[in-house]
């Protein structure tokens, strides 16, 4: 096996607590998070089955970790009920509403800035009268 792999090949988990595996060569009947979303799974609380790890010149570390949960104990996605929606909703109202002027900004506002666009920079967005 590549030397490359050696770090992240550990089937029987001996280095890392959990297996290993390189990135993309993970065995059938693992999944990601994501992966398990898209086919209207969710983990349903088992715990973290394995990992896949790849170089990464992003993180401090040198590696990146994706953890992967069994298929055949991962349960169906439970459905949208309308009291969850309303909270969703109301939820996502609350982020768009700018706490200055108090609008719908039709946008998520930016936590970095705290406001609006127009709001934040008064400046630059003036309104025409």
């Amino acid at each position: 096996m590549n030397s490359a792999y050696g770090r992240c090949y550990d089937p029987a988990g001996a280095r890392y607590g959990i297996p290993t595996y390189p990135w993309r060569l993970a065995p059938d009947g693992y999944l990601t998070r994501r992966q398990l979303r898209a086919r209207g799974l969710r983990p349903g609380g088992q715990p973290v089955a394995a990992q896949i790890m790849r170089r990464s010149r992003r993180r401090k570390s040198g590696v990146a970790i994706a953890y992967l949960y069994r298929v055949d104990l991962a349960r169906p996605v439970r459905p949208m009920t309308p009291g969850r929606a309303r909270a969703l909703a109301a939820a996502m109202l609350a982020r768009r509403t700018c706490p200055q002027c108090q609008r719908d900004a039709g946008y998520c506002i930016p936590r970095s800035l705290g406001a609006c666009v127009t709001c934040a920079y008064p400046d630059t967005y003036t309104t025409a009268a």
